[in-house]
């Protein structure tokens, strides 16, 4: 054979030898190696570069389904979200020149009925020039405060507006601690957050307006500025409380795991006393009380270990009209100044009274006009003294 052709037999036999390794890359290849290629197959082609050559992914056939604890979570969401609004309240401060600077505070509300009455809190609303409430929907509309219970924390509001969804109202009686709660609302203005948590605890507490909260509903759900006045949720998605105030531990105003909510009982009754008179009729005694313990009840010479030494009685109140006597001795309890030498109250209905709590918490029992049995200690006599309660109203006096 000449040279020649069997020089072009060899050029064409290294032809196809090198056409047909480029076109059969096995998966020892480095162009498209076997992994790159059933991602291809699956994937769309824009993933191909972005794969190293030895790496496979596992996927889900399909979403996996909802667990029950999950699907409550949504129900409960989806039930009691379009009931819910923010409410932002403008005051007015003023700068270091004195003149007026409008400032705007951001809470939360629930809507109670279709005429737009909304509940939220006291100090959400409080020395507010205008209220304005925004539904679930984004929707905004100007609000008008009716009604106020400095006492309980508590306002009612009314918008006008078409479709509303109103909450449903659980007892708040009886409530376990354990049970599962959950609070939606509008924490640092983001709107529609709802946590989970479960009561931690039912207790008496100092609320953020200085007024006590007989039977307040702990919680470790998480509550932040912003959630204050919102729903605190059984597992139906029912209202329990209105949640109201947070523990931060000393730091920022972050929740740190304890919050409380006022519950929705104490609402009904604010309600349902301004529906029949107009007005919350808070009872109240009409004293103010220093509580005793062993040490003052000995340093005192005092009868009982425990009560609460009545400092004075309002003028005109109950207790005045009563002839429960405040003290007439002017002394000193470290540096602070007190009135010894009145009553000291041990019982009201034969329930024991250690504190200032266990008063209101008895008086949250009564309405105001309704007649209790007070038992006293005048000196070394222990006498019992039929008071007609008066009403407190709200003019943010700390009397009992």
């Amino acid at each position: 054979m000449p040279m020649k052709a069997r020089l072009l037999i060899l050029i064409a036999a290294i032809l196809g030898g090198f056409y047909f390794v480029t076109t059969h890359t096995t998966s020892t290849g480095n162009t498209h190696s076997w992994i790159s290629r059933t991602v291809a197959d699956a994937a769309p082609q824009h993933l191909l570069g972005t794969l190293p050559g030895d790496m496979q992914l596992t996927e889900a056939e399909a979403a996996p389904g909802l667990l029950s604890e999950e699907q409550n979570n949504i129900a409960v969401y989806k039930k009691a979200l379009p009931s819910v609004v923010n409410i932002t309240s403008t005051t007015v401060t003023f700068d270091f020149f004195y003149g007026p600077v409008p400032e705007q505070g951001q809470g939360s509300g629930f809507i109670l009925d279709t005429k737009g009455h909304i509940l939220t809190n006291f100090h959400v609303v409080s020395n507010a020039r205008t209220v304005e409430v925004t539904l679930y929907n984004k929707h905004k509309y100007k609000a008008q405060v009716l009604m106020t219970d400095k006492a309980h924390d508590l306002a009612l509001l009314q918008i006008d507006a078409p479709d509303l969804q109103p909450v449903t109202l659980a007892d708040s009686h009886g409530l376990q601690v354990g049970q599962m709660v959950y609070a939606i609302g509008n924490p640092f203005g983001l709107s529609g957050t709802m946590t989970r948590g479960m009561i931690s605890s039912i207790r008496s507490v100092r609320g953020p307006m200085g007024n006590l909260i007989s039977d307040a509903i702990q919680t470790d759900a998480a509550i932040n500025p912003g959630n204050s006045g919102g729903p605190l949720l059984n597992s139906h998605g029912n209202v329990i409380g209105i949640t109201t105030m947070i523990a931060t531990g000393g730091g920022a105003d972050q929740n740190a795991g304890i919050g409380f909510a006022i519950p929705i009982n104490t609402a009904k009754a604010a309600l349902n006393d301004f529906s029949r008179y107009g007005k919350v009729l808070r009872p109240t005694l009409g004293i103010r009380g220093l509580p005793i313990g062993p040490d003052i009840a000995s340093q005192m010479g005092l009868p009982a270990a425990y009560g609460i030494l009545v400092e004075r009685t309002v003028p005109g109140g109950p207790a005045d009209h009563a002839g429960i006597h405040g003290g007439t001795q002017k002394a000193y309890l470290g540096n602070t100044p007190i009135f010894i030498g009145g009553d000291l109250i041990v019982a009201i209905d034969g329930d024991q009274v250690t504190n200032d709590q266990d008063i209101q918490e008895i008086m949250d029992g009564h309405k105001a006009g309704e007649t209790v049995t007070v038992t006293i200690f005048r000196g070394q006599k222990r006498m019992d003294i039929k008071v007609i309660l008066g009403n407190a109203g709200d003019n943010g006096d700390v009397q009992v």
